[in-house]
């Protein structure tokens, strides 16, 4: 088995203290593992979360990133956070320092078979899912990655008989791809820095996404097949066959994949048909999980999710009883077309984790009623021609506010919509929205855009709208 012995020796840089740089910080210490920490933010920025490690007497560097970290480091473990071109990972790998990230530690240490699945949308749904499901069937059941809390904080007490169910992003499976450190004379740290992928993994689609942060599409594309890149002989598949690059892939791998789709049926996969999310095995065997009008999740790009979550934990021995319970009961996870309030007449929903082009159009295709729409934030250097479209067929109204508002009134300028209006922020939308909203309405917050420009993230962005519906 696994441990922390190849380790045991080597001095640690823990790269980025947000919530998985302070937990592997926490975490090796714990086991004897000499560790020091740095972050660009201030201990006063930081603020409590520094705390354990502080009280624990890990040596913080704050503030800053100086290079002369690397003098006193054998190995640096990065938060997906921090970019891959930050001059001191640059040097590093001049250097010819290994990189890797906590969760591809926990890969590594952790006992228990892995369900690890990416996308560029609809993950966390799918991860809670298949997490529920496989609990639902009995299993000791274990989640998190780019989803709550960050894993490595519990390897310890995973069993080899629990299952993990790992949503991972793109930030993190760059780190799962031996070429990042190719240059690395790896040694005792070779099974840590080799390639893998879990033996059930899942990319649920691929589109346009972080180009703020990967240099082009195919890089992108890129690190999302990671997941799937070294994954043993044994290994399972599951893909969309509804998005054309998944399709792509997955007819790449013809004895391993396993596809879902609401729009065809191929053997062995997850379907949409006749209004009932059905399972097909090899031998054409159809065995229906539910009826649509049971789910509580609004819009087809839900259906896909759960006809994802089901194969993943059919891979993973769950029983057909547990899926029907589960998505029978299950009512979405929060800023993800989450119902907020009605008033007088007009329904308000919260899709805060709307930060692509994409994501807008998945949210309007989900309603038939008359949309107010709230959109705008930080662009991430994505392609808006689509979503303008959607936008200008699909809404009543369109209220752009924040930093983008301008660029998107520019590109829905070419659709002869004149149904705009913009603000300088969230708060002053929100209450231009409740002017205009007629009975019978859905006032809808699904910014296509990042929340940077003003807010911490995507989840404060989500909870100060819900603060200021109520309020109305």
């Amino acid at each position: 088995m696994a441990d922390l012995n190849i380790l045991s020796d080597l001095r640690v840089l823990v790269v980025g203290l947000a919530r998985e740089g302070t937990a592997l910080a926490s975490y090796l210490t714990k086991h004897g593992i000499k560790v020091t920490a740095t972050d660009r933010q201030t201990a006063e920025k930081l603020g409590a979360s520094i705390a354990p490690l502080q009280e624990a007497g890990v040596p913080l560097v704050l503030g800053d990133h100086p290079l002369s970290l690397l003098d006193q480091a054998d190995i640096l473990f990065v938060s997906p956070g921090v970019p891959l071109d930050t001059p001191l990972l640059k040097e590093a790998q001049a250097r010819k320092i290994p990189l890797s990230t906590e969760s591809r530690l926990f890969c590594y240490l952790c006992p228990a078979p892995i369900i690890g699945l990416t996308g560029s949308s609809g993950k966390s749904t799918t991860t809670t899912l298949v997490g529920k499901i496989m609990e639902a069937s009995g299993r000791k059941t274990w989640v998190g990655g780019n989803i709550g809390r960050p894993l490595i904080s519990i390897v310890d007490d995973i069993a080899p008989t629990d299952a993990v169910v790992m949503e991972l992003s793109s930030f993190q499976l760059e780190y799962f791809q031996a070429s990042l450190n190719k240059n690395v004379s790896a040694g005792a740290l070779a099974p840590l820095l080799k390639s893998w992928s879990p033996p059930i993994s899942a990319i649920l689609n691929i589109t346009p996404n972080h180009l703020d942060r990967h240099p082009s599409m195919r890089s992108y594309v890129r690190a999302k097949r990671a997941i799937i890149e070294s994954q043993e002989a044994n290994g399972v598949i599951i893909m969309s066959l509804d998005n054309d690059v998944t399709r792509t892939i997955g007819n790449q791998f013809p004895h391993k994949v396993r596809f879902f789709s609401v729009k065809e049926e191929k053997f062995n996969g997850g379907f949409f048909f006749n209004d009932q999310l059905l399972l097909l095995d090899p031998n054409g065997t159809r065995t229906q999980i539910v009826n649509r009008s049971e789910v509580k999740l609004r819009g087809l790009h839900n259906v896909s999710n759960m006809l994802a979550a089901c194969l993943l934990a059919r891979e993973g021995g769950a029983t057909i009883e547990a899926m029907r319970s589960v998505l029978t009961t299950f009512t979405g996870l929060p800023h993800r077309l989450e119902f907020v309030r009605e008033l007088h007449g007009v329904r308000y929903y919260e899709d805060s984790i709307s930060t692509t082009p994409e994501r807008l159009s998945t949210a309007l295709r989900a309603f038939d009623e008359p949309i107010i729409l709230l959109a705008g934030g930080r662009d991430k250097n994505l392609p808006w021609e689509e979503a303008a479209h959607m936008m200008a067929h699909k809404t009543r109204q369109i209220i752009l506010f924040g930093e983008s508002r301008e660029m998107i009134a520019n590109v829905l300028a070419n659709h002869k919509t004149s149904n705009i209006q913009q603000c300088a922020d969230l708060s002053e939308a929100v209450k231009l929205a409740a002017q205009l909203a007629n009975h019978g309405d859905v006032v809808l917050l699904s910014p296509g855009c990042a929340s940077y420009d003003a807010f911490h993230d995507f989840v404060e962005r989500g909870e100060r709208f819900k603060e200021w519906v109520g309020q109305l």
